[in-house]
């Protein structure tokens, strides 16, 4: 998995909002919008965004859906994260290109 729709998914506030709620364990759309300045829907939007981009896993209850993180997606992100604080404790690796 690729960490770049990750990256860009959590470049929105709501959607970093959205994932501390859900540290706290699953929740449904309803649940999670919850409290915010944005309508259901909108909040809807940017949870199908971080379930594309692989932040999250989603699931049938009954006619709600409940939404939970993915382990999976938040290593792929921790992943490219430590390799850039490696590199940067290290120093340039010596196959980057010139900085311009």
């Amino acid at each position: 998995m690729t960490y770049i729709p990750a990256l860009q998914a959590l470049a929105d506030p709501t959607r970093r909002a959205l994932l501390d709620r859900l540290r706290l364990g699953p929740a449904s759309a309803g649940r999670l919008a919850q409290g915010f300045r944005v309508s259901r829907p909108a909040v809807s939007q940017h949870l199908r965004v971080l379930v594309c981009a692989g932040l999250l896993d989603v699931s049938a209850c009954g006619a709600r859906r409940i939404y939970r993180l993915r382990p999976e997606g938040l290593e792929a992100l921790r992943g490219y994260l430590d390799a850039l604080c490696h590199d940067a404790r290290m120093g340039t690796p010596p196959d980057a290109p010139p900085s311009a």
